[in-house]
């Protein structure tokens, strides 16, 4: 892996992502067997994956809602729920991104959404960019892990275990990773903001009638925001769409709501159309140009060798969970999520299941480590899409998002040695 260091070297130097990625693979095509025509093709072909629509389509929404002044409603609400809370400008940003993983079941589809519509009123609260970026960058983790989760159907499908039983394991690791992010934004707020607090912080009586009378006429100006969450929601777990036609529910609806509401009119939509259409396409870039790097790796056999080296030295149980936690942090480091899942899942779970692992624990341990992943260079695309999303550079945002990593960690070692976290809903029965 002695790419490795001259890919680090050229993020550093401030080479585009993609770019980056794209020459890693070119100056090896040859000892890595890749033809140009293949080369030409594979990022094409990455990107006409269907999932993958719901990033522009969730940008667009996003980017709607927060021209729309329907992100100021939203935000407005929330603050009563979390103004005792310390900074609660980021506390909303970790809500906000569990429920949209919930719509979207992609960790970078939510990052790229939460991103546009949350991160410039961070900012006008006084957070420093690179905050704003790792946090955006790190609150991707939980909602991912939150149903429907597209990892967690791609592993339920490869290795032959009950989708609906992982989305029932994932609800209580979902809530702890939820609780860990907003613990570690409330230890580290004081030393972000400037004065230890964020530059607005609600002033509103705690009187419990000026509550009620301000939360009622809140939910009288954001009843129609506050009702494309239920939509989108109440849309994907009754069957009605899935998660990329919620996005353009979504998306639709925001117009729809907008223009009615007389705040946008169909002449200014082009700036908005035109401004997604430029993020989307950055984020899009990006995917497609690393999805050769992520390819590569694959052809070289990267991910086997790391899981024959987890599994072949120890009998016990304990030790090969530590084995195949280190193996796919790494992996994770190299591959992208769904062909992370897809080729770790079916090589570790047979290993797994000869230590007597339960099957539904084993996965979410595969998925939370192949998630963490995304924080974790070289192929931290959470980290990418937060930078261009918030328009910060990759540096500005490792001193910070180093804090949402350990707090991950302990999470999944938590999770990994007590396996009742995940089969919580056995004990009911």
């Amino acid at each position: 892996m002695t790419f490795v260091p001259v890919l680090l070297l050229l993020l550093v130097f401030g080479l585009p992502i993609g770019v980056a990625f794209a020459l890693i693979v070119v100056m090896n095509a040859d000892a890595w067997y890749m033809s140009i025509e293949y080369m030409a093709s594979a990022p094409f072909d990455t990107l006409q994956a269907y999932p993958l629509l719901a990033i522009p389509l969730f940008l667009l929404a996003g980017e709607v809602m927060s021209r729309g002044g329907m992100v100021r409603e939203l935000i407005e609400f929330s603050e009563l729920f979390v103004k005792r809370l310390r900074a609660p400008m980021g506390h909303i940003m970790i809500a906000a991104s569990a429920m949209m993983g919930a719509m979207t079941g992609s960790s970078v589809a939510t990052v790229a959404a939460m991103g546009t519509a949350i991160g410039p009123e961070m900012k006008r609260r006084g957070y420093a960019p690179g905050y704003i970026g790792a946090l955006n960058a790190s609150t991707g983790l939980a909602g991912v892990l939150l149903p429907p989760s597209i990892p967690l159907i791609l592993y339920g499908s490869v290795v032959g275990v009950s989708v609906t039983q992982l989305f029932m394991a994932t609800l209580v690791p979902a809530f702890l990773f939820i609780l860990a992010l907003m613990l570690t934004h409330t230890l580290r707020a004081r030393y972000v903001l400037p004065v230890g607090g964020e530059k607005t912080e609600t002033t509103a009586s705690s009187d419990v009638s000026s509550t009620a009378g301000r939360m009622a006429g809140l939910m009288k100006s954001a009843g129609p925001a506050l009702l494309l969450p239920a939509l989108v929601l109440g849309g994907i777990y009754s069957g009605f769409f899935t998660p990329t036609e919620a996005a353009a529910v979504a998306a639709v609806y925001a117009i729809f709501l907008t223009v009615a509401r007389k705040v946008l009119d169909l002449g200014s939509l082009n700036t908005v159309f035109f401004k997604a259409g430029i993020s989307a396409a950055a984020i899009m870039f990006v995917i497609g140009l690393t999805s050769l790097f992520n390819k590569a790796m694959i052809l070289e056999q990267v991910p086997q060798a790391i899981a024959a080296l987890a599994t072949g030295f120890t009998d016990d149980p304990l030790v090969f969970l530590l084995a195949v936690n280190l193996a796919l942090l790494l992996v994770g480091m190299f591959l992208e999520t769904s062909a992370a899942v897809l080729l770790m899942g079916p090589l570790l779970a047979p290993a797994a299941a000869s230590f007597g692992i339960d099957p539904v624990h084993f996965g979410i341990i595969v998925v939370i480590n192949i998630e963490i992943g995304l924080l974790t260079p070289p192929l931290a695309t959470n980290l990418y899409v937060a930078a261009m999303t918030n328009r910060i550079s990759f540096l500005s945002m490792l001193s910070d998002v180093k804090w949402f990593l350990l707090a991950a960690l302990v999470v999944l070692l938590a999770i990994t040695y007590l396996p009742d976290l995940s089969l919580w809903y056995r004990l009911l029965s």
